[in-house]
Formats: C-alpha cells, structure tokens, sequence
C-alpha cells in the first residue's frame, strides 16, 4: 500500500471521527494524524535504505569508507525495512478482521 493510499484512506475517515480521537486525546491541533505518523515511519525507513545502498556503492567503489559503518548501517536498514514489514502485517491483520466482523 502506497503512502498515497494510505493518506487517502485517512482523509476519508478522519472526518466522521470525533474531534478527540482525530486530534489525539489530549493532543494540540498540529499533533500527526496516524497517515502523517506511517508516512513519516516509511520516509525514514527508506532514507535509511538509501543511506545503505550509497554507502555500498562507495565501498564497491573502493572509495574510502569505513566497513564496519557500512555493516551496521546495512543492519539497521535491514532491521527498519523488517519492522516496517511486521507492522504492515499486523495493520492487515486488524482490517481484515474489522471486515469480516458483522454489525
């Protein structure tokens, strides 16, 4: 699901919900809307893959790079990308669920 959907999909929701739930209980009206809060999540994952992937570039170029920097880099985008991964799962999970309960 793009980032475009899923800002979509919360454009059409958020007004039938209430203005507390909208806002966040408690929140100041410039708190994230939970399409604000995935987008921002999937940017920074994304950064990260593509601060990697230079930086893998620059070490096959055998350009002056720290190795060990690339590894953990490389590490911690893989891990981002897998717990990007595991929430999308766990949203498709709870929607389908919704749609398949009866009113």
């Amino acid at each position: 699901m793009s980032a475009e959907a899923i800002a979509a999909i919360s454009a059409i929701q958020e007004p039938s919900l209430s203005p507390s739930i909208a806002a966040g209980a408690g929140a100041t009206p410039e708190a994230d809307t939970f399409s604000s809060l995935v987008t921002g999540g999937i940017d920074k994952v994304n950064e990260q893959l593509m601060t990697g992937q230079v930086q893998l570039q620059q070490l096959a170029a055998g350009e002056p790079v720290n190795l060990h920097q690339v590894m953990i880099g490389l590490e911690e985008s893989r891990m981002s990308f897998q717990l990007l991964m595991q929430v999308r799962n766990r949203l498709l999970e709870g929607y389908q669920e919704v749609m398949r309960m009866q009113l």
